[in-house]
């Protein structure tokens, strides 16, 4: 088990209504940016039920997962994306992305990065 990968959780009574997870950089972040960010730990896997989206879940897991590095005393973390869908809703949270990957999925699968200070976000 790698001690450096964590998840929280959102609960709404027994329910678990949405994952968020941090761990070490992945393969497709280091491969972006030319190993730049193996360092740098990486948000990964933010999944909400589709009963829970559009209520603030996601955002929730997202800040509680800010409060907790932040506790780390972590400064950075970066996350990537090669789906549309998500990479539209990180443009909106995040900003522009620190690289693309052109066709890094094949034509038009770009695959964003994005550098975050945690402070930001918090």
């Amino acid at each position: 088990m790698n001690s450096d990968l964590f998840f929280l959780m959102a609960k709404h009574n027994d329910n678990v209504g949405g994952t968020i997870s941090y761990g070490p950089c992945g393969e497709d972040i280091r491969k972006c940016t030319n190993d730049e960010f193996g360092h740098v730990g990486t948000l990964e896997s933010l999944y909400v039920l589709p009963g829970y989206q559009g209520q603030g879940v996601g955002s929730s897991l997202i800040q509680a997962l800010m409060t907790r590095l932040k506790e780390m005393e972590v400064t950075h973390f970066c996350l990537d994306s090669g789906f549309k869908i998500a990479q539209t809703k990180w443009l909106r949270k995040f900003g522009a992305p620190y690289t693309i990957a052109k066709d890094y999925w094949g034509k038009d699968g770009d695959h964003m990065v994005w550098l975050c200070k945690v402070q930001d976000l918090l």
